[in-house]
C-alpha cells in the first residue's frame, strides 16, 4: 500500500520545480484576474467611460497619434462599452477593455512570479515590465490606427498579425530577459 504513495512522493520531489512553476503561474494569474474582474465590475464610470484604464489608454493613444501629425479623436461609443477612435475624422477602430493591456500585464506578471528571484529585483522587473508593456500598447494602438488610415486594404493583416506581434513580441522578449537574469542569479 505504501508503494504508490512513495512513488507519488518521489515524482513530486523529482518534478517539484515544474510543479512550483505551474502552481505559481496558475495561482497568481487566477488571483490577479479576479482582482481585475472585480475592478471592471465595481469601477465602471460614466466620467471615464467605459472604465478608467480603457479611457486613459484611448486618450493617450489619441495624443500619440496627434504627435505624428494626424488629427485624432476618441469618443465614448453610444451602444457598447468602448471608445471610438477617429483619425482625420475617419472612424477606424474601437478601443475596448481588452485593448488596455491589463490582461497582458497580468499574464506577464504571473510568468515572472513563477520564476521568482530576489524580492526586490522581481518587484522592480514586474513594475518596469508593466510600464514597458503599457507604453508598447499605446504605441501599437497608434501604429494600428495610422496604418488603418493610410493602408485600409491591409486592415486584416494589421489587426491580426502586426497588432498582436508588437505586444506579444514585447512580452516574450521581457520573459526571455527575465529568465536569463533569473538563471544567472540562481547560478551565483
Amino acid at each position: 500500500m505504501l508503494k504508490p504513495i512513495t512513488f507519488l512522493l518521489q515524482l513530486f520531489r523529482k518534478y517539484s520545480s515544474v510543479l512550483r512553476f505551474i502552481f505559481m503561474f496558475l495561482g497568481s494569474y487566477f488571483v490577479f484576474s479576479m482582482f481585475y474582474n472585480a475592478y471592471l465590475i465595481f469601477f465602471r464610470s460614466e466620467t471615464y467611460f467605459p472604465d478608467y484604464l480603457t479611457h486613459i489608454v484611448g486618450v493617450q493613444s489619441e495624443a500619440l497619434i496627434k504627435s505624428f501629425g494626424y488629427n485624432s479623436t476618441v469618443l465614448p461609443h453610444q451602444t457598447e462599452p468602448s471608445m471610438k477612435l477617429f483619425v482625420n475624422e475617419v472612424y477606424l477602430a474601437r478601443i475596448v477593455e481588452g485593448c488596455n493591456s491589463v490582461s497582458i500585464i497580468i499574464l506577464f506578471t504571473a510568468f515572472i512570479l513563477s520564476f521568482f528571484g530576489r524580492l526586490k529585483s522581481t518587484i522592480i522587473y514586474i513594475l518596469a515590465g508593466a510600464v514597458i508593456i503599457y507604453a508598447m500598447n499605446i504605441i501599437r494602438i497608434a501604429i494600428l490606427a495610422i496604418g488603418l488610415y493610410e493602408y485600409p486594404q491591409y486592415s486584416s493583416i494589421l489587426h491580426s498579425v502586426v497588432f498582436p506581434l508588437i505586444i506579444y513580441g514585447t512580452v516574450f522578449i521581457l520573459w526571455v530577459i527575465w529568465v536569463q537574469i533569473f538563471s544567472n542569479s540562481v547560478k551565483t
